[in-house]
């Protein structure tokens, strides 16, 4: 069977220390995956694996059946996978419109040429209004990305996610830092603009977790202990005994 996403065996070590332990992890086409675990389990050590900024130590990670570990990042987003990180990096003085454009150009098939006007981009411009429609920011097109609130931000960091048309979208703690209302919102958001899509997302709101995903990796001293679906992962005793029991009890308390 082919994933759209597969780890096999996937260890990473920075010197003497093991980061991530023999990982593995299969996700099928069109899942909303979380992965979550203790600070220090290596999540964005894995997510930094999987979009190509690490090469990892020794195992296999495949996307849509086809090997990606050791490839560069861009390789990586060429062969139909995105990225966001936790903190927004966005082009600050450019507009909110002029930050997708540039997001959608490459899919299009649009390279660098002096003699081309981007006004002229029919594609690309059509597809840049449909992105800020999807992440509600079609009333702010003109705004420059340095005045944006921090949701509007965060909003456009996805935008920009997806403006590539890629297949797997990875996003790290995307509701980080946001109010109750604001998050609850931001659920809907990436409901709306990942469908049809595969998702895995690094949250430590255990509320955004149950809310947004079909299944739960559980990343503990990077080992993959459990991935199954909420239910079945709320019920897990290994997992409530290494995170998840004190995790809910800390954020029902707060």
């Amino acid at each position: 069977m082919s994933y759209a996403l597969e780890l096999r065996d996937v260890r990473k070590s920075f010197g003497k220390s093991e980061i991530i332990r023999g990982a593995q992890l299969a996700v099928q086409a069109g899942e909303r995956v979380a992965i979550i675990g203790p600070n220090g389990a290596g999540k964005s050590t894995l997510f930094n694996l999987i979009s190509g900024r690490f090469a990892p130590t020794s195992g296999e990670i495949l996307l849509h059946g086809q090997r990606i570990d050791g490839r560069k990042p861009y390789e990586v987003n060429r062969q139909g996978l995105s990225r966001s990180f936790q903190v927004s990096n966005l082009f600050t003085r450019l507009s909110v419109f002029e930050n997708i454009r540039c997001a959608v150009l490459w899919s299009l098939g649009h390279r660098y040429a002096f003699w081309k006007f981007l006004a002229g981009l029919d594609d690309a411009n059509e597809r840049t209004e449909q992105i800020l429609e999807m992440i509600k920011l079609d009333k702010r097109r003109d705004v420059l990305a340095m005045n944006l609130t921090y949701a509007e931000a965060r909003a456009l960091e996805i935008g920009i996610t997806i403006a590539g048309g890629s297949s797997v979208i990875l996003l790290d703690e995307p509701t980080a830092g946001m109010s109750k209302s604001e998050t609850q919102r931001f659920i809907q958001l990436i409901r709306d603009v990942t469908v049809g899509k595969t998702l895995l997302t690094v949250e430590h709101d255990m509320g955004v977790v149950f809310g947004l995903a079909d299944k739960i990796a559980v990343l503990v001293y990077g080992e993959v202990i459990a991935f199954d679906t909420p239910d079945a992962v709320r019920a897990n005793a290994r997992v409530q005994e290494a995170y998840l029991g004190s995790v809910l009890a800390e954020q029902q308390a707060a």
